[in-house]
C-alpha cells in the first residue's frame, strides 16, 4: 500500500472475518458466512478512505483500486499458498479491521460492502469494546467525532452568519457558520448555482492574508489546509444547491489579516 498512517492510539474493536484468494493474480474479500471468494479479483469497499494496510506475509499483494480511496484490492502472490494470512486495515474514520485470509479454488463472493457488517456510526449502538484510533492531525479528537460533528451541522443546516459571501457570474458563495469543538474548527459553506451551466469545482484554497497593502509590500499569506471535508463534491449541477463543512485547525486572526477562501472552476473563469 502507498498509504500508511504515522501514528495511532487505543485498541480499537475488531471486524474479523475469513477471506479466500486464488490464483497469482486473485484478490481478496471477506464473506458474510465465512467461506471462500470469487477467483476473479474481488474488492473490500470500506464506508472510509483507507489510511494504513498491513499484510500477514508475502503471500499477499494489497493496493487501493485506480480512482478509489475506499475500495481495496486484494491478491494472491502464489497459487494455492497453504498458510492461514492476515490483513488489517485502518480507515480515515479511525475504524480497525482485521481479516483472516486463506487460499480457496472457488471462492463465494467477488467483492464485500462493509457497511453490511458495521454499525450505523451512533454511539448507543456501538460495539462494547469499541476504541477509537487517533490521528496526529486531529490532535486529541477522534476521527468518529470529527465525523459525528460534521455530520451534526450538516443536518441541522442553520445560518448563523448572513454577512459573508461572494456572488458572481451566477454563481453564489456563502460562509453559514463557524463552529468549535475539541481544538478544531469547522465551516459551514453554500454553493449556489443559479445558471444552466455545472460548475467543476476545481479547489478551494483558504488564506490568511493583509488587509491592506502597499504598492512596495511583499505579499504575505498564511495558506489553511482543511484535516476534512464533509459532503465534499467537485460539481455543482445547473440550478442546484450544496453544501460542504471544512474540518480546520484552530487558528486566530490578527486585526491586520483577514481570512480569505477563494473557490475557483476548473477550466472556467467563473
Amino acid at each position: 500500500m502507498n498509504t500508511k498512517l504515522r501514528e495511532s492510539n487505543g485498541e480499537p474493536c475488531t471486524w474479523r472475518h475469513v477471506s479466500t484468494v486464488r490464483g497469482q493474480i486473485l484478490e481478496n474479500l471477506p464473506s458474510k458466512d465465512g467461506k471462500a471468494l470469487s477467483a476473479e479479483p474481488t474488492h473490500i469497499i470500506f464506508p472510509s478512505a483507507i489510511r494504513y494496510v498491513d499484510l500477514g506475509s508475502a503471500d499477499l499483494l494489497a493496493a487501493k483500486a485506480d480512482g478509489t480511496e475506499n475500495v481495496l484490492r486484494v491478491k494472491a502472490a502464489l497459487r494455492d499458498f497453504s498458510r492461514e494470512s492476515n490483513l488489517a486495515v485502518i480507515t480515515e474514520d479511525g475504524s480497525y479491521y482485521t481479516f483472516n485470509v486463506k487460499y480457496a479454488d472457488e471462492p463465494v463472493k467477488l467483492s464485500v460492502e462493509m457497511t453490511d457488517f458495521l454499525h450505523d456510526g451512533e454511539a448507543t449502538n456501538r460495539p462494547n469494546n469499541s476504541l477509537d484510533i487517533y490521528r496526529r492531525e486531529l490532535g486529541s479528537e477522534s476521527p468518529r467525532i470529527v465525523y459525528l460533528v460534521n455530520r451534526s451541522i450538516y443536518q441541522n443546516d442553520k445560518r448563523h452568519i448572513k454577512h459573508i459571501g461572494s456572488k458572481r457570474f451566477g454563481i453564489q458563495y456563502l460562509l453559514k457558520g463557524i463552529y468549535s469543538h475539541g481544538g478544531l474548527l469547522y465551516l459551514h459553506t453554500q454553493i449556489k448555482n443559479s445558471t444552466n451551466v455545472a460548475f467543476d469545482i476545481d479547489f478551494v484554497r483558504m488564506k490568511i492574508v493583509d488587509k491592506k497593502l502597499t504598492k512596495r509590500t511583499a505579499i504575505q499569506e498564511t495558506v489553511i489546509y482543511p484535516l476534512r471535508a464533509y459532503n465534499n463534491l467537485t460539481v455543482v449541477n445547473g440550478k442546484t444547491t450544496t453544501r460542504t463543512i471544512f474540518t480546520l485547525p484552530k487558528f486566530t486572526i490578527p486585526d491586520d489579516k483577514m481570512l480569505v477562501v477563494e473557490l475557483n472552476e476548473q477550466s472556467g473563469g467563473r
